[in-house]
Order: structure tokens, then C-alpha cells, then sequence
């Protein structure tokens, strides 16, 4: 008989504070992704004949929308109002999500680890979270907010590292987005600490002055897959994914997705694979015979303990079973 593990409820009070909170939250997500589309402006310039509208970008690009006139001035009218009335909200909803964030902290809502809640959000705060999902232990924090409880064994959340799984499929649209922003994957982490640095003898690792590492991790190259593959070419030191060989089916597995609070209330949205697939790889690596005979361990504990989580408090993401006709009569 598997052992049973014990879980801690958040509490009532926690758990109300952690829906408004996430109510706020997810308005905000979606004010942004609003005010995504009204980056950079519109501009009247000046010619000798008449005005031309044009509409700017960020990259200080440029494109014209004709000559001034009714419809060209209706054009910059619905533009600009709209433009403001999202920053407007953006910065109200802003302002709001910090009460809820000292509210997280004080009834300790989330301990999900501030690192790791950071590089989230800088990647949601440039548009590439899509690209992305967390697998390895730090699902364990998407899990534990889904299901509103605490696990008690911290041995099985203890970690110095973060998996990021990239789907090589929308690299071209990722790369295009890295583009956009100007910026390569290192100089982002880097934005969360400045003492990120990529690994010389790992080409697929980043480390931090305290030891924390990020990995970039990618499915099997299949045909007209390159390998090795570069994120980009922003900067001359920069991440190479590396293959791993149960990737393929992770990408293509359910997508699982939590809002993790940190200790110090901070949020943000977490990509990973479902508690089931969990379950089913960690068991998988534990039982596998080449696995690093230190981390199996771990692997079969974890599987157990999302086991359980599921089983008494996400059972709906069991699969249905199928019942024949005339049972249970």
C-alpha cells in the first residue's frame, strides 16, 4: 500500500483573498493584452500639400495611412482615445493588484519562489509565456494553487533550478517576438538578475550569483529540425536548447495552467503540464535505469504526492470512465 501524504488547506480567509486577487490579476492580463495592440502611436507630419497620418511602432518604424481627412482623423481619433482609456485602466488595475499583493503577504497566501514568479512575468510582460513551460518541480506550485492546499513534504519542493520546455514548432514566431523586443533569451533573465550568466561547459544553462540555474530544455530534432539550436543571436553569449527525449510528448500532452503567489504576494501565470502527465513522467524517470540514481528518489516521491493531490482535490481532471448500459441499476 502506497503511503498517504498529508496536505494543509490554505485556509478560508487565504483562499477569498487568493480569488479576488486572481480576479484582478487575470483583468490585467487582459488589459494588456489590450494595450499590446496600441504600442507606439499615430503622428500628423507635415508636408507642403497636406497632413499624412502615420501610424509609429516601438522599432521607430513607420507606415503611412493616407493624407488627412474625415476618415483618416477618425482613424487617430478612435486610436488615441482608446490607446488612453487602456493605460488609463492598465494603471488603475496596477495600482489595485499592489493592495492585494501586501493582502497575499499577510495571509500568506503563496511560496512559490520569488525568482521564479519574476522571470514569469518578464516573460509575460513581453508577449513570449506562450513559448514556454515549466516542467520539473516548480509545477508543484500550479498544483498546490490549483488545489488550494500546501504540501508538507518541502523535501520533494526543494530545488535550485528551473526547467523551461520551448516548443521548437512557433520558433520562427518566437524568434520574431525576441526581435520585436530587441533583446536576447539571457539579457532577459538578466532583467530578473543581473548576475545571469550562460554555463561555458552547458551551453543550455543559466546560473545566478546564488546558484539558481535555468535550463532551456526542447524535444528530439526530427527532420528540418535544426540542431543545435540557438534562441537567438541578440547576444554572442547565448542559450542553446538541449534535447530531451520525453519533450515531444510533453509538448503535445494537455497544457496546465495556475496563478503562483510568492511569500512576498507577488503573482504570475505558470504554463506546465498536467498533474497527470506529471505523475506519469516522474514515475517513468524513477523507474528508468540510466536516471541519476540520487534524483530517482525524489521522482517516485513526487509522483506519489501529485498522485494523491489529484485524487482528493482535482479529481475532475481524471479521465471519465466509460459505463455500459444497464450498470449501476
Amino acid at each position: 500500500m502506497d503511503t498517504e501524504f498529508k496536505f494543509t488547506d490554505i485556509g478560508d480567509d487565504a483562499r477569498r483573498q487568493y480569488i479576488d486577487a486572481q480576479s484582478v490579476f487575470t483583468a490585467l492580463e487582459e488589459a494588456r493584452k489590450k494595450g499590446a495592440q496600441y504600442r507606439g502611436g499615430m503622428i500628423w507630419k507635415k508636408t507642403e500639400k497636406t497632413d499624412y497620418l502615420l501610424r509609429t511602432q516601438t522599432d521607430n518604424s513607420q507606415k503611412s495611412l493616407g493624407p488627412r481627412s474625415p476618415e483618416t482623423e477618425e482613424i487617430y481619433h478612435k486610436f488615441t482615445t482608446t490607446k488612453a482609456t487602456i493605460e488609463s485602466r492598465i494603471k488603475e488595475l496596477q495600482e489595485t493588484l499592489e493592495r492585494h499583493k501586501r493582502m497575499n503577504r499577510a495571509l500568506f497566501v503563496g511560496r512559490a519562489p520569488q525568482i521564479l514568479v519574476n522571470i514569469l512575468d518578464v516573460f509575460a510582460r513581453v508577449g513570449i509565456a506562450e513559448h514556454f513551460r515549466v516542467i520539473g518541480t516548480n509545477a508543484l506550485y500550479a498544483y498546490e494553487s490549483a488545489a488550494g492546499i500546501r504540501i508538507l513534504r518541502t523535501d520533494a519542493l526543494a530545488t535550485q533550478d528551473v526547467d523551461l520546455l520551448w516548443n521548437t514548432r512557433k520558433r520562427l514566431k518566437f524568434i520574431t517576438q525576441m526581435n520585436n523586443i530587441n533583446s536576447s533569451m539571457i539579457g532577459l533573465l538578466q532583467k530578473v538578475d543581473k548576475t545571469f550568466e550562460i554555463r561555458d561547459d552547458q551551453k543550455f544553462t543559466a546560473v545566478n550569483s546564488s546558484g539558481f540555474e535555468v535550463d532551456i530544455i526542447r524535444r528530439d530534432a526530427s527532420k528540418g529540425d535544426p540542431h543545435p539550436l540557438r534562441l537567438t543571436d541578440a547576444a554572442e553569449d547565448e542559450f542553446y536548447a538541449v534535447q530531451i527525449n520525453e519533450s515531444g510528448k510533453l509538448i503535445d500532452s494537455h497544457k496546465f495552467t495556475s496563478i503562483i503567489v510568492s511569500a512576498s504576494g507577488s503573482m504570475a501565470r505558470i504554463h506546465t503540464i498536467s498533474p497527470i502527465e506529471f505523475v506519469k513522467l516522474k514515475k517513468m524517470l524513477s523507474e528508468k535505469s540510466n536516471r541519476n540514481i540520487l534524483k530517482k528518489p525524489k521522482d517516485a516521491l513526487q509522483a506519489k504526492i501529485v498522485n494523491q493531490l489529484i485524487s482528493e482535490y482535482l479529481p475532475h481532471l481524471l479521465p471519465k470512465k466509460n459505463i455500459s448500459k444497464g450498470q449501476g441499476r
